[in-house]
């Protein structure tokens, strides 16, 4: 019994501190590989899409450093972009990375190109006026900050949710900020998939970069995913979850789903002039795609998160992803 100096009140208060300095009880934190489906002239000149990494305890103290998060602030997205400002990543706070605003109930249902235009204006000017003058908006072609703000007016997006803990996420905040952050973009060697798995393999005891001889030995995005739940599977504990945040319609076309270079060339047509120049070649990345270029992920029963539910990629996991029943899913009912 409690000594009657205690009141009753403060014996569930001593319980739970004590389940908080058990073995195993440390508070876990939150990441999501952001699979990102292809948009504008690259959908259908390179469908392999993009790859940016979320992270619920981690904001940005600017565009080029990370700090750790306020209560209430939803966390940071990390990518690679090519050619902004020569910096080799960039971070963007969650709501305006998606939808160029701060608050979710400010989200539209629909937008036209003038809106959008005029959410980036805004949010550019509340968030990366730290990025130099001449660096350029950027529009279907030629990409610019443009793609830091309102991903999800351009792509559907699906985020695969792992666990993390604090002393890993302080580790990475120290790591990139104090490394150089200059470009060496790359698409064969050094793109968003491979800063995508460099990441991974910071978190996770595994190489996510071994890609020979499938991708044509590229690192491209939907296979960092599949590589993602493949180690998700015999590795329960990182709670793997998938979402999908849908793109919000009246801007762009729906993007395209992504795919494996071998899964490319053959959707784009490409796979013929090779065929013509170099038959092996052709015959090889037809293998390629027959044996293992189609990276099937298990997506047909992803939760769909509106803006406002956004909160859900902080929360525990309900089923992970490597369930027997996701097993299922990802041979049967994947895209």
């Amino acid at each position: 019994m409690f000594p009657t100096a205690f009141p009753r009140a403060v014996a569930p208060l001593l319980i739970a501190l004590a389940l908080l300095l058990l073995p195993g009880s440390r508070c876990r934190a939150q990441a999501a590989l952001l699979l990102e489906g292809a948009d504008g002239v690259s959908a259908f000149l390179d469908p392999t899409g993009h790859e940016a990494v979320y992270f619920a305890r981690i904001c940005a103290a600017s565009p080029t450093r990370l700090r750790r998060c306020a209560s209430g602030e939803l966390g940071v997205v990390i990518a690679r972009y090519k050619g902004i400002a020569g910096y080799d990543w960039l971070a963007m706070p969650l709501l305006p990375y998606l939808y160029s605003v701060d608050d979710p109930s400010a989200v539209p249902a629909r937008v036209d190109r003038a809106l959008v235009h005029n959410l980036r204006r805004k949010s550019h000017d509340e968030h990366l006026l730290s990025l130099p003058d001449d660096v350029p908006e950027g529009g279907r072609v030629q990409r610019g900050w443009n793609q830091l703000v309102g991903a999800a007016y351009e792509r559907r997006i699906y985020a695969f949710r792992f666990d993390t803990t604090e002393e890993q996420d302080n580790a990475f905040i120290d790591s990139m900020n104090s490394r150089s952050n200059r470009s060496h973009f790359s698409i064969l060697l050094s793109n968003c998939a491979n800063f995508a798995a460099g990441v991974l393999n910071f978190y996770l005891p595994h190489d996510f970069t071994r890609r020979a001889p499938s991708d044509a030995g590229m690192v491209t995005p939907r296979r960092i995913a599949w590589e993602l739940v493949r180690y998700a599977r015999s590795n329960p504990d990182i709670q793997l979850e998938a979402f999908e945040i849908p793109q919000v319609p009246g801007y762009r076309h729906p993007s395209r789903t992504n795919q494996s270079v071998s899964a490319s060339l053959i959707e784009t047509g490409y796979i013929v002039p090779i065929a013509v120049l170099a038959p092996y070649a052709a015959a090889g990345f037809v293998a390629d795609f027959l044996l293992r270029g189609r990276d099937p992920l298990p997506l047909a029963h992803a939760q769909v998160l509106a803006p406002e539910g956004l909160g859900a990629l902080t929360s525990a996991g309900r089923a992970p992803v490597n369930s027997h029943a996701s097993d299922e899913l990802a041979s049967s009912q994947a895209f």
